[in-house]
């Protein structure tokens, strides 16, 4: 064999040989590879859309301002939640103006549709509800709104069934009308005219409040219904309350009669119109939670001074309240209000219900997300997250509504609101401070 053969067979055998060695040595799995930038499976992000329906130009801009807020202060800590728990979901907000007009949160919630947004916070009014109602059943757009307390059969729903895809996380009228009532004999009361926004949250107040101010044995003159949207002029509804309180005053004297609003912001557009010489600027006024703890009292003190505007406000703190209100606080200066709590523990129940559903199905499935809802707002209630509600334990009843809490009775003095009294729904009694 010559010397150039006998190269060319040692090569040959020494490239076998490291074939062979090679072929015994095990091919590493991908779970067994060394993470590098180019094999970790990448996590996709898993966005949970909110829409928020709330005031931010009409008669509840306070309560609405302060719901936007408390929402975005609720994203933050979701966000920083699903992260700490190693979980894809992400919350975005999309925030949109209703004006508390019934049309236009049916154009919003429409639009948000649009966008594939399917739960919402909102809207806050009870005539907004009732407008959107078969739209957001139709169309499975899961809805729980802070602030609307008509009775359900006001809404157009006879059956649970039928809100299966509405919620409310406040007390309906029911309990509010109650409070109030009882709120009126308290202060020795004898005769009332009702005022109210004629939609039908305004027209529920009425109604429910008439009968238990009856069996008080207070005598109601007089009920005038304003349109909704609210006149810019107020005369002809101012006289026709003022007539009713004149006849009051013959028999009860100025002290012991009071007008009762239930209406929005807009009240104090009606104090404002109000003659200077008028009775109404004798007697009291009793509003509601419409109307409540309003900045816009600013605006005119020396009226509402006069008036002592009591409202009632649904009342309910839990253990995380306190935390909430100092970041609120941090960031806006002022203290944030009920509703603004509500809102803050809705969207929490709405990502943690997104979530459950999700990690259970891959998708998002509205029905599913519906059914959970009760099930995720009472273990939420009871901490089982690693956080609770900003507004106390939240009961659902059968129409899923909030059938738990009191309500605060505020008042005004050298145009502050001053907590007066609380009334007890479990006693049906109010506390006075």
């Amino acid at each position: 064999m010559s010397l150039r053969k006998l190269v060319l067979v040692i090569a040959i055998a020494a490239l076998l040989m490291a074939c062979a060695q090679q072929a015994e040595k095990p091919v590493p799995t991908p779970a067994e590879k060394t993470p590098t930038a180019e094999n970790t499976p990448e996590v996709k992000e898993v966005e949970i859309p909110i829409g928020v329906l709330v005031d931010l130009s009409g008669p509840l801009t306070t309560y609405g301002e302060d719901i936007k807020a408390t929402v975005e202060i609720a994203k933050d800590e979701i966000n920083k939640y699903f992260e700490e728990k190693g979980k894809p979901y992400r919350v975005k907000v999309y925030v949109e103006d209703t004006r508390v007009d019934p049309k236009v949160a049916l154009d919003k919630v429409q639009a948000l549709h649009g966008k594939g947004v399917r739960l919402i916070i909102g809207p806050m009014g009870s005539g907004e509800v009732k407008n959107i109602a078969d739209y957001v059943t139709a169309n499975k757009i899961i809805i729980i709104s802070p602030s609307s307390t008509a009775i359900p059969q006001l809404l157009g729903i006879t059956k649970p069934e039928e809100k299966k895809f509405i919620f409310r996380f406040v007390a309906p009228d029911t309990f509010q009308t109650k409070a109030i009532a009882k709120e009126v004999q308290e202060l020795g009361i004898k005769g009332v005219v009702i005022t109210y926004v004629g939609n039908a949250w305004g027209k529920g107040l009425a109604d429910a409040a008439k009968p238990l101010f009856e069996e008080y044995g207070i005598e109601v003159a007089k009920v005038v219904e304003y349109p909704d949207p609210p006149p810019a002029d107020f005369s002809q509804y101012i006289n026709a309350i003022e007539d009713g309180i004149k006849n009051l005053a013959d028999k009860y004297g100025t002290e012991k009669i009071a007008v009762v609003a239930f209406s929005y912001e807009e009240t104090y557009t009606m104090l404002s119109q109000i003659p200077e010489d008028s009775i109404l600027l004798k007697v009291m006024w009793i509003g509601c939670d419409g109307n409540a703890y309003s900045r816009k009292i600013t605006e005119m003190c020396d009226r509402v001074n006069a008036v002592k505007m009591y409202s009632t406000l649904f009342e309910s703190k839990g253990d995380s309240y306190e935390q909430l209100n100092k970041t609120y606080y941090g960031k806006y200066g002022r203290t944030t209000y009920q509703y603004g709590l509500d809102a803050y523990d809705a969207a929490w129940v709405l990502a943690l219900s997104f979530a459950q559903v999700y990690d259970k199905e891959g998708k998002f499935d509205p029905d599913a997300v519906a059914e959970v809802i009760p099930k995720v707002t009472e273990e939420y209630s009871k901490g089982a997250y690693g956080v609770t509600p900003v507004s106390g334990f939240i009961k659902l009843n059968e129409w899923n509504d909030r059938a738990s809490g009191n309500y605060a009775i505020w008042g005004v003095e050298d145009c502050q609101w001053v907590l007066k009294g609380i009334w007890k729904s479990e006693k049906n009694e109010v506390e006075w401070k």
